[in-house]
C-alpha cells in the first residue's frame, strides 16, 4: 500500500508519485505546468510527460523512464543529468529527474516518488543571481550583509571604496567598526527591527571610515530570510550623502548671504534716500540726487553680475558712471591707470563715490561748461603688508567753486566709504580747480590685471529730533559706510553720542576697550568676518547690545541668538526705540528677607 501522500502538493518543486503498476497517482500543480497538462492514471506509465525524450530527441519509453527503473532495480539508476518532457502542444522543458523508492508500511516497495528540477527555472536562477552580484560588484552604494549577530558577512567593492577597509578586513568583524559609539543605539534599534521582518528606508545616519572621518550616509535595511521564511540576516544599502549634505549647507549658506545682501543694499537705497531728502532743497533735486544714486547702485551690480560677482574692474566702473552721468562730457575725462579688481562690497562703495565726483563735475564744476576737462589717474603701490589704491581726480578750465559752509551728503560719502575701509581723502580747491585725494588698501584678490562727490551747495544742518536719547554713548558697528552714517544720523537727532562708528572686528574691540559705552549696536558680520569677538566681550562687560543685520537669527553668533535683533533695512524710529530699550535703567529686584523660624 502506498503511504500518505498529500506532502507532494507543498513541495517547492515539480513532483510526482507512482505505484508498483507504474501509474502516476499524485502529482502536484508544479508537475502539470512543467508536463503542460494533468494526465490520468492509465494515461502514461512511469511518467505524466506527453512524450519523454533524451536530450538528442531520442523518444525513452515508459519502462525504461527514471521512475520505472528505479522501482525495477531498487535505486536510482545510473540516468543523464536531463531528460525532455515534450507537452501536447509541441512544446518541450528540460528537467533533471530524481527518482526515489516508496515502501509500503512493511518496509515492501510500493512505488516511486521523483521530483523533477526544471532546467529552465534553475537557468533562469542562476542567471539572475549571476546579474544580482554583477549589480552588487558594480553598485556605487555599499552593500552589506550582516548576521543577527552584527557580524560582516559580504562586503562589495563600493564599501571598499567608501569606508577605506578591504572585503578581507571586514567579514567575519563586527559591523560596530564603523558606527561613531554614540550612535551603537540605532544599530540595536534597527537590528531589533529587522528581526521583527521590517524594512528601514533611507535612514540618515553617520558612519566612520578607515581614515577616522565621519561621513553622512543614507542607510536601508532589508531583512534576509532562509527557505523556510525565517529571518538569518540583514542587508544594508549604505549611499554615502556628504556631497549632498555639503550641497545643502552651501545652499542655506548662499541663501542667508543672499538675503542679508538683499537687505544690505535695501537698508543702503534707504540710507541714501534719508540722506538725500536731508540735503535736498526741493523735491526735484531729492528726485534727481537720489535716483542717480540708486542707479549707480544698479550699475554696480550689473559689472558684478558680468563678473559673476567676484568682483568689479575699476576703470570699468568709472566708464560707466561716466557715460550715465557725464553725458556727452565724458568725452573731456581723461583717465589712466592699472586694471584693477575690486571686491564686490568695495566695488559698490567706490561706484557711489565716482558717481558722486562725475555729478558734481557735471553740476557745478568743469564739465558744467564747455571748456572743462576731468584728469582721473590711479596707481597701485605694493606695501609690506597689503596693496594700496591711490587715485586723484583732477578738474581743469571749470568755474571757480567756493568751498560750502556746510559740507554736504555727497562730500560726507566720500569720506565715510573711504576711513570705513581704512582709507584716506583729501579735497583741495586750487586755483585751476578742485582735487580729490583718495587713497584705499585692496584686500588680497587676483587683482592686477593685464592692460590696462564733490562740493555741493551750501545748506544748513537739518534740525535735531527732540533728545529721545538724552546724550547716551552708543558705539555703531557697521562695516557699510552709507548704512553706519544714516544710523549715526538718527542717533544724533535722537540726542545720543555716537562712538565709531567701528566698521571692522579690530576696531570695535579697540572703542570698547577704550571708550565708555552705554549701548552697542552691532552688525553680524563684519567685511565677511563673523562678530563672535565682539559680542562675547560685550556679554563678559555686560555692555547692552543689541543686532542691526540683514540676517535672521540664523545667521548671528551661537550663544547670542536670543539677543535683540532689528533687521536691515529698519526704520528711525524702530532703531531709536531699540536703543532706548537697551539703555533703559533695569529696576533692581527686591530683596524680601525671609522670616526667622520661630
Amino acid at each position: 500500500m502506498i503511504p500518505e501522500l498529500d506532502f507532494i502538493d507543498s513541495l517547492p518543486v515539480a513532483a510526482f508519485a507512482t505505484d508498483g503498476q507504474g501509474r502516476v497517482v499524485r502529482y502536484n500543480d508544479a508537475a502539470a505546468l512543467l508536463w503542460g497538462h494533468r494526465p490520468s492514471p492509465d494515461q502514461r506509465r512511469w511518467t505524466g510527460a506527453w512524450r519523454l525524450l533524451a536530450t538528442d530527441g531520442a523518444p525513452v519509453a515508459g519502462d525504461a523512464s527514471p521512475a520505472a527503473r528505479t522501482f525495477a532495480e531498487g535505486r536510482p539508476p545510473e540516468w543523464p543529468a536531463v531528460l525532455v518532457a515534450e507537452r501536447p502542444d509541441g512544446s518541450r522543458r528540460s528537467f533533471m529527474p530524481r527518482p526515489a523508492l516508496l515502501a509500503d508500511a512493511a518496509g515492501r516497495p510500493a512505488g516511486v516518488l521523483e521530483l523533477m528540477l526544471d532546467v529552465a527555472a534553475e537557468a533562469d536562477g542562476g542567471l539572475a543571481a549571476e546579474r544580482l552580484a554583477a549589480i552588487i560588484s558594480s553598485s556605487d552604494d555599499a552593500i552589506i550583509g550582516k548576521s543577527l549577530d552584527d557580524r560582516v558577512t559580504s562586503w562589495n567593492h563600493a564599501a571598499e571604496r567608501i569606508f577605506g577597509w578591504t572585503a578581507e578586513e571586514m567579514v567575519g568583524q563586527p559591523i560596530s567598526r564603523i558606527i561613531p559609539p554614540e550612535l551603537l543605539h540605532e544599530e540595536e534599534t534597527l537590528l531589533t527591527r529587522v528581526r521583527n521582518g521590517s524594512r528601514i528606508e533611507h535612514f540618515d545616519t553617520e558612519r566612520i571610515t578607515r581614515d577616522g572621518r565621519r561621513i553622512a550616509i543614507s542607510l536601508t535595511v532589508s531583512p534576509i530570510l532562509n527557505a523556510a521564511g525565517q529571518v538569518v540576516g540583514a542587508s544594508k544599502i549604505s549611499r554615502d550623502i556628504s556631497a549632498r549634505r555639503r550641497s545643502e549647507t552651501t545652499q542655506r549658506q548662499l541663501i542667508e548671504e543672499l538675503n542679508h545682501r538683499v537687505r544690505n543694499t535695501l537698508a543702503m537705497i534707504q540710507a541714501i534716500a534719508r540722506q538725500s531728502l536731508r540735503s535736498s532743497p526741493g523735491p526735484e533735486a531729492f528726485a534727481e540726487s537720489f535716483g542717480g544714486r540708486v542707479q549707480a547702485l544698479a550699475r554696480a551690480h550689473d559689472l558684478l553680475v558680468a563678473g559673476e560677482m567676484a568682483g568689479a574692474e575699476l576703470g570699468a566702473i568709472l566708464s560707466a558712471e561716466l557715460a550715465a552721468v557725464a553725458d556727452g562730457a565724458a568725452a573731456r575725462v581723461e583717465a589712466s591707470g592699472p586694471a584693477v579688481m575690486l571686491e564686490p562690497r568695495l566695488a559698490v562703495q567706490m561706484a557711489l563715490i565716482l558717481h558722486e565726483l562725475a555729478s558734481n563735475a557735471r553740476r557745478h564744476g568743469a564739465l558744467s561748461g564747455h571748456g572743462g576737462r576731468v584728469l582721473v589717474d590711479w596707481v597701485v603701490e605694493a606695501g609690506p603688508d597689503v596693496r594700496r589704491l591711490g587715485l586723484v581726480w583732477r578738474e581743469r578750465g571749470g568755474p571757480g567753486i567756493i568751498p560750502e559752509a556746510v559740507p554736504g551728503f555727497g562730500f560726507a560719502l566720500i569720506e565715510r566709504s573711504l576711513t570705513a575701509n581704512a582709507g584716506s581723502t583729501r579735497r583741495r580747491f586750487e586755483p585751476a580747480g578742485l582735487v580729490w585725494e583718495l587713497g584705499l588698501p585692496l584686500p588680497e584678490l587676483p587683482a592686477l590685471l593685464p592692460g590696462a562727490p564733490g562740493a555741493e551747495e551750501a545748506r544748513p544742518s537739518p534740525p535735531l529730533h527732540p533728545a529721545a536719547l538724552d546724550g547716551r554713548r552708543v558705539l555703531v558697528v557697521e562695516d557699510e559706510p552709507l548704512i553706519a552714517l544714516e544710523v549715526e544720523t538718527e542717533l544724533v537727532e535722537a540726542g545720543a553720542e555716537v562712538v565709531g562708528p567701528a566698521g571692522s572686528v579690530e576696531a570695535a574691540l579697540a572703542l570698547i576697550e577704550s571708550e565708555s559705552l552705554d549701548a552697542v549696536l552691532l552688525d553680524a558680520n563684519l567685511a565677511g568676518r563673523p562678530v563672535d569677538a565682539v559680542a562675547g566681550t560685550l556679554a563678559a562687560r555686560g555692555i547692552p547690545f543689541a543686532f542691526a543685520s540683514g540676517y535672521g537669527p540664523a545667521g548671528l553668533p551661537e550663544g547670542f541668538r536670543d539677543r535683540p535683533l532689528i533687521g536691515k533695512p529698519f526704520g528711525g524710529a524702530a532703531l531709536v526705540a531699540l536703543v532706548e530699550e537697551l539703555t533703559r535703567p533695569r529696576q533692581a529686584a527686591t530683596v524680601i528677607p525671609l522670616r526667622k523660624r520661630e
